[in-house]
């Protein structure tokens, strides 16, 4: 940031000064050279960019992971491959919803076939229950709809 407000016409006394860094350090790490390891890291995180937005955005750090060994043959560690990702601001899609399914529980059955489509009304109603938390606790709301008419019969 100091380089480009000197670059800019700035004082360096006066962009140090501002930004409560000593001008003794600036000028240190204006002189270290790029060590290895960060011309490594910048490398990675061009080609995690390129396999990115050659998934169209959709990929999480698992599966650029997976690309740039198996696919590139680059070996880089999976964590790296996450820090990398969070550093340059890159995220995939979230991924499915995992369900837990309870052992020996058993579930409603299917009464209706998945065939919800009625002639009549008052043939068929259906129902969702979903909870909320608040304040005072949780508040459980629950709808009866009406498959034909698609209209709330109850609450």
């Amino acid at each position: 940031m100091i380089a480009r407000l000197v670059d800019a016409g700035t004082p360096v006394d006066r962009c140090c000064r501002i930004l409560g860094v000593a001008r003794q350090n600036y000028y240190k790490h204006k002189r270290t050279p790029t060590t290895p390891r960060q011309l490594r890291r910048k490398w990675l995180t061009g080609l995690i960019r390129e396999v990115h937005v050659a998934s169209r955005g959709t990929y999480g750090y698992r599966r650029v992971h997976a690309e740039l060994t198996l696919g590139m043959g680059i070996q880089v560690c999976s964590r790296t491959v996450s820090v990398l990702m969070t550093q340059a601001g890159i995220y995939g899609l979230p991924g499915p919803v995992w369900i837990k399914r309870l052992r020996g529980v058993v579930t409603a059955d299917d009464l209706v076939n998945r065939k919800f489509h009625r002639l009549r009304p008052n043939e068929l109603w259906v129902t969702d229950i979903t909870q909320h938390r608040t304040r005072e606790g949780w508040v459980y709301c629950a709808a009866v709809l009406d498959a034909f008419s698609r209209k709330i019969v109850g609450w």
